[in-house]
């Protein structure tokens, strides 16, 4: 019986450790220098990454993965 009650708080513990995961290494830092209109331009002080939002706040997940196509 208490191996499942530890295996079922793990469990809770792992789920909400990982809820926020997708944002979770990236720091976005205002750069007003490359806002465009209505858009804010955010870049990310841990990967570097750059990232647009015309929504208050903050980017939802980090854009360092995304790859660029080239021209």
């Amino acid at each position: 019986m208490q191996i499942v009650v530890l295996l079922i708080a793990f469990g809770f513990v792992m789920f909400f450790a990982r809820r926020n995961a997708p944002t979770r290494g990236c720091r976005w830092r205002a750069d007003a220098t490359g806002d465009r209109g209505a858009l804010r331009k955010y870049k990310c002080a841990a990967c570097g990454a750059e990232a647009f939002t015309s929504t208050k706040g903050l980017p939802n997940d980090c854009r360092s993965k995304l790859k660029t196509p080239n021209l």
